[in-house]
């Protein structure tokens, strides 16, 4: 089976961090995002994958191909034209299923469910506010209409960023299609409109929900699942030197502390150096160096040099502040 993950994003909402990296590479409870999806799709058993690249795509590249040994694909979208767009550059000729995640979600779900599945699946999980998200009108199981952001109520089952399509080439031919009749949302080729083509073409599809789907495209949202996945983490921290560790905490490997607080929902990254410092409900990315300083809710960089009080604020990568 492939899997496609578009990840060509820029990830304008987080910058500075976005500025020298893709979206998809920020850490999270002490991985990229992008590492999480691959490691749940490896684990399931999915032998091709096929990764959509384009802003700082190398990167992309660089990371999957020294962590990931099974057969990889990268595909570059030089125009950014939309999610539709982006799946249709990642089929190819094989009328074969194809399971499709986006790359800057990490969902909690069991892949085996959508791999080991005959039908066209949506994965769909229950929201208070249908009129943000692309949402799925279901008749039991079964998907009647896919609607983005419907003004009126249809429903509270929003599309939560996976899709097994059982034919490759019936997808493809629904992008082709939207493309060739110029049918946009928001002036991109959306693969919600691909999949309502396939709708009325009667292809069946059903829905399955998913446990949690946590959106890592915002600050406030990548600071929220770091927090629901370091709960998870059941190792208790090392001790450090006049330090207290609050969990739940990650600490990389090389990671130097004295004389600080750290945590909860700390992730510090391998090689940091921290001294006379508090953080909480903060990532740390590799080898920055905190000094005399207090970070909550705060997003850090690599390499970054930062002393003083920062409260909510993101320091990109190779910077230095002094807050004090």
């Amino acid at each position: 089976m492939r899997a496609i993950i578009p990840a060509a994003g820029i990830g304008k909402r987080l910058r500075p961090m976005t500025l020298t990296r893709p979206k998809v590479l920020l850490p999270v409870a002490g991985k990229p995002i992008l590492g999480h999806i691959l490691d749940k799709l490896v684990q399931s058993g999915i032998d091709e994958i096929v990764i959509i690249v384009g802003y700082l795509g190398d990167m992309v590249v660089d990371y999957v191909k020294n962590h990931y040994s099974v057969n990889l694909h990268f595909v570059e979208q030089r125009e950014r034209k939309g999610l539709g767009h982006a799946v249709g550059m990642g089929l190819d000729d094989a009328d074969e299923p194809v399971l499709i995640i986006l790359g800057d979600t990490i969902l909690d779900v069991d892949y085996d469910r959508f791999v080991k599945s005959e039908e066209n699946i949506i994965g769909v999980m229950e929201v208070e506010d249908p009129q943000r998200f692309g949402i799925v009108e279901t008749d039991g199981e079964r998907v009647k209409r896919l609607v983005e952001k419907p003004r009126e109520f249809i429903g509270n089952l929003a599309i939560a960023g996976i899709y097994l399509i059982q034919h490759g080439q019936i997808l493809k031919k629904a992008i082709r299609h939207i493309v060739e009749h110029d049918i946009t949302t928001k002036n991109e080729y959306q693969l919600t409109d691909a999949l309502q083509a396939m709708l009325e073409w009667g292809e069946p599809m059903v829905v399955r929900r998913i446990d949690a789907c946590y959106d890592c495209g915002t600050r406030e949202t990548l600071l929220e699942t770091n927090r629901i996945l370091l709960a998870r983490i059941q190792k208790k921290p090392p001790a450090n030197r006049n330090t207290v560790i609050i969990p739940p905490v990650r600490l990389g490997s090389e990671v130097t502390i004295e004389n600080s607080v750290i945590g909860p929902f700390a992730s510090i990254a391998d090689r940091t150096k921290i001294s006379r410092s508090i953080i909480e409900n903060s990532i740390i990315d590799e080898a920055a160096e905190i000094r005399a300083a207090i970070l909550k809710d705060t997003l850090v960089g690599q390499r970054a040099i930062i002393r003083g009080l920062a409260l909510g604020v993101d320091i990109g990568d190779d910077s230095e502040h002094d807050f004090s």
